[in-house]
């Protein structure tokens, strides 16, 4: 069974679309026949036929800008945006493992880029009357894990809050607005995310109970 998403022709812009989510919108929307513009640190090493790469730092406002201009150079304007970057590297530990650096990083990573390019394209799309925008959130936001990815939620219920503030502004306009806040994906990052915890797990463990464990015997004295 087929379905046909109404997306031929429809120019796209897909952050974070070399890997995980991304990458499967990505497919996705060059199936449907759209155009497609997507993002990347460096490019990868086999790209995909008719897509479009930007390498840039999408942390950056800079980056951001760069990104935004290959878009409009490229196609010519954007009908649809779909904010997938995302990702956490914070230290495990706690509140107390998190300065600021870590959490600029995080909120640079999984916030300001949505916030940057929906500022520099959403312009178009009013103009034009209609597009849409969607931000992949996270479950996280409302199960947050305290021990490591307390930045990388809170930065996801800010980019939550935003999209709707956004879209109560411009769907008057014709422009749709939308938030998707996937569970558990088996994406490589999240894979690594939880080999990362069931490591620091058993590393506190064996801090906690030595390195024989509860219950190892004891060597009997004499």
């Amino acid at each position: 069974m087929s379905f046909d998403l109404g997306l031929a022709g429809k120019r796209a812009l897909v952050t974070g679309g070399t890997k995980g989510i991304g990458a499967a919108v990505v497919g996705t929307l060059m199936s449907a026949g759209a155009h497609v513009v997507t993002t990347a640190r460096s490019l990868p090493a086999a790209p995909i036929p008719r897509v479009h790469f930007v390498a840039a730092d999408i942390t950056t406002a800079g980056g951001c800008a760069a990104i935004a201009q290959r878009v409009l150079d490229h196609l010519g304007g954007v009908d649809l945006i779909i904010h997938a970057v995302g990702g956490s590297s914070a230290p495990p530990g706690g509140f107390a493992a998190l300065d600021d650096a870590e959490w600029l990083k995080e909120l640079n990573l999984n916030l300001m880029p949505a916030v940057r390019l929906d500022q520099a394209l959403l312009p178009g799309m009013v103009e034009q009357g209609s597009g849409v925008i969607v931000h992949v959130t996270s479950i996280q936001g409302r199960l947050p894990l305290p021990e490591s990815t307390t930045v990388y939620a809170a930065a996801k219920v800010a980019r939550s809050t935003y999209s709707k503030s956004l879209s109560k502004e411009v769907s008057p306009k014709g422009v749709r607005v939308l938030r998707v806040s996937p569970s558990w994906v088996e994406t490589e990052a999240a894979v690594a995310l939880a080999e990362r915890l069931a490591a620091d797990a058993g590393t506190r463990h064996r801090r906690r109970h030595g390195a024989h464990g509860i219950g190892a015997p004891r060597r009997a004295a004499g």
